[in-house]
């Protein structure tokens, strides 16, 4: 049976068009597996998001998911959880998740969000 319990939550930036565009491609891909991820449009969030203690100026820098036992994990850790959750996903999950390739997307990834906060003045 599943529960709200069982499921994970992105917190996610709804502001952020490209941001929008994954969790839409996620949730294509995932088809029923859709239905164990909860979306947290962070937006505006801030006190919240404190409360759940999750900085708001590194969720809008990092990616965080909650898991299943309600540990919050962030960066590729926070994307390997959520790919883990889409059988056609595990072999990217996996391969994320091998420490030379890790290290060269994390900075990848940090370009990328750098660069996407720059453009709408958030840094």
């Amino acid at each position: 049976m599943d529960t709200e319990k069982d499921k994970i939550t992105v917190y996610y930036d709804g502001a952020c068009p490209a941001c929008i565009r994954d969790r839409q491609s996620y949730e294509k891909l995932s088809g029923k597996g859709a239905e164990q991820v909860c979306w947290f449009d962070i937006t505006g969030k801030e006190s919240q998001l404190r409360n759940l203690g999750i900085d708001p100026q590194k969720a809008l820098t990092e990616l965080h998911v909650r898991d299943e036992n309600g540990r919050v994990v962030s960066e590729l850790d926070a994307y390997i959880l959520l790919m883990r959750k889409v059988p056609l996903l595990n072999p990217i999950a996996w391969l994320i998740g091998l420490p030379l390739i890790r290290s060269v997307l994390a900075k990848i990834y940090h370009w990328q969000v750098t660069r996407r906060l720059k453009a709408r003045g958030l840094v």
